[in-house]
């Protein structure tokens, strides 16, 4: 997903501002330049875990705004460094996780690097994080830390 951010200039000075464009696909299969909308940005937020679920599995940011607008959202320097500094407000399962924390730091470093990441990658990191009934959080959970791990590592560093 390519974004762009620039200034947009009206004719007048109050209605000047930062404005955000995105490549979003199009009828003919090629993509076109368009322009987030306020809204854009909100309606992400409100549905947030639904698209991260979408990205995570690997949808296209380029297939709708809202989707553009999420992928934007995660892949701000700030949203990453949150992930991977911030610790989650529920009990975690230590002793699962002490098993991994060589994998997870590596993920904690991938997240703070400097530059661009997929959208994929912090998509499945943000919902390991947020998902309650997940592998952080319950032993009885049938996903494997691991697994989800390496396909967060695999998208981070594609």
């Amino acid at each position: 997903m390519t974004t762009t951010t620039g200034h947009t200039h009206t004719c007048s000075p109050a209605h000047q501002g930062r404005t955000r464009h995105v490549l979003l696909g199009d009828d003919w299969g090629g993509l076109r330049l368009r322009q987030l909308r306020p809204w854009h940005r909100v309606l992400a937020r409100c549905v947030a875990a639904r698209l991260d679920r979408e990205l995570a599995a690997g949808a296209s940011p380029e297939t709708s705004a809202t989707l553009a607008a999420r992928a934007i959202q995660l892949t701000s320097m700030r949203h990453r460094r949150d992930l991977a500094v911030h610790p989650p407000r529920l009990p975690l399962r230590r002793a699962r996780i002490s098993g991994s924390a060589v994998p997870l730091a590596r993920l904690a470093g991938y997240l703070t690097r400097p530059g661009p990441v997929p959208a994929q990658g912090v998509a499945i990191i943000s919902q390991l994080l947020a998902d309650g009934t997940g592998p952080l959080y319950r032993e009885a959970c049938a996903d494997e830390l691991s697994g989800i791990i390496e396909n967060a590592a695999r998208a981070l560093t594609r």
